[in-house]
């Protein structure tokens, strides 16, 4: 029991870290780069803040490390509960971690874009700013199609707390819905020809629900902990 307990002190610390160098990787860096439907702003914004836009290329990196650690964390805490399932869960979160860490050379492509490599002269201005926004657009999009692995893996995260008698009921609960939000938010991506216009609607939709259940479950393994025998 002390041992699984330690253990959801690890995977509290690691959510804890992903929510932090995530938020700061995410919307202070990229969203505070990132000028929308102006490609010369965007790399000059980039090209003048290198030093930021590294940072946050690490903090990702960082992420994906955490994640790895998470999928193992979790794993151990929840197969008391149902051994295959815990185990598949554990494989999304890795399939997605894998996902994430691939988009993320297109943001290390920015980089060398806007490098001062010698075959880069044969560009113009205009056509290294359209590789950086085509850069940035492919890091979006399969970091989206690792959101969908992610969705499904917190959908049977939520359904193992919920099942496990020993994680208050209403964190699955949390989890369940914070899992159709990445879901929702990811198929409208792909499926909606027009998604910018409702951009600003779908955000909602990820980022309350996944914002609340993640940080609770953060919260709860961090100062409450998992207390169950193991056999």
């Amino acid at each position: 029991m002390e041992g699984l307990n330690r253990i959801s002190r690890i995977a509290g610390i690691g959510y804890l870290v992903i929510f932090i160098t995530g938020i700061f990787a995410n919307f202070f860096v990229l969203e505070g780069l990132i000028v929308q439907n102006d490609a010369a702003a965007t790399a000059h914004a980039i090209a003048a803040n290198e030093m930021l836009f590294r940072a946050g290329i690490v903090c990702f990196v960082i992420m994906v490390v955490m994640d790895v650690l998470l999928s193992w964390a979790l794993y151990v805490i929840l197969s008391p509960v149902h051994k295959n399932i815990s185990l598949l869960s554990g494989w999304l979160r890795l399939v997605n971690s894998t996902i994430f860490g691939i988009a993320l050379f297109n943001l290390v492509s920015v980089l060398q874009v806007l490098g001062n490599a010698e075959y880069l002269r044969v560009l113009d201005a205009a056509q290294i700013h359209a590789q950086v926004m085509l850069h940035l657009g492919s890091f979006n999009s399969t970091w989206l199609v690792g959101l969908v692995f992610f969705g499904f893996h917190l959908l049977l995260l939520g359904y193992l707390i919920v099942k496990s008698g020993y994680i208050p009921r209403i964190l699955g609960v949390l989890v369940i819905a914070a899992s159709a939000g990445y879901l929702i938010d990811s198929f409208a991506n792909f499926l909606l020809p027009r998604y910018s216009d409702y951009k600003s609607i779908f955000t909602l939709i990820v980022v309350i629900p996944g914002v609340v259940g993640e940080m609770s479950l953060t919260l709860w393994l961090l100062f409450r902990g998992v207390r169950v025998n193991q056999e």
